[in-house]
């Protein structure tokens, strides 16, 4: 497996607490910064999206083992932190999410954050 054929979308979940739970998913592909750029400006405030929406995991349940569930502090929006080429550990460890192409025409497809469905 070729390192440059694989990239990581990185993303976190942040809680009105300010708890943290991170996620990361490994990608097929990988997106030029014009790509990336031009997602940017689907996420609310260039950061901001709904993981729902996009068809990719919510964190918000990796916190959940900390408070016994869901509670007043959890909502919706993911941050986006990044996407990165795949190092040779993540490559071989496998489990590839899916294709960054199609994640990045997911996001692209958001013409607003539905945040009534998800809430």
């Amino acid at each position: 497996m070729q390192p440059n054929t694989y990239s990581v979308f990185e993303y976190l979940y942040r809680d009105a607490a300010n708890y943290k739970a991170w996620g990361k998913l490994l990608l097929s592909g990988q997106l030029e910064d014009e790509q990336i750029n031009k997602m940017l400006k689907h996420f609310d405030s260039g950061e901001f999206f709904i993981a729902e929406q996009i068809g990719i995991p919510s964190l918000d349940e990796d916190l959940w083992q900390y408070s016994n569930g869901a509670n007043a502090d959890d909502h919706i929006w993911h941050s986006f932190h990044s996407v990165r080429p795949a190092t040779n550990e993540e490559i071989i460890a496998g489990n590839v999410w899916g294709n960054a192409h199609d994640l990045w025409l997911s996001i692209l497809s958001i013409s607003s954050w539905n945040i009534e469905a998800f809430n």
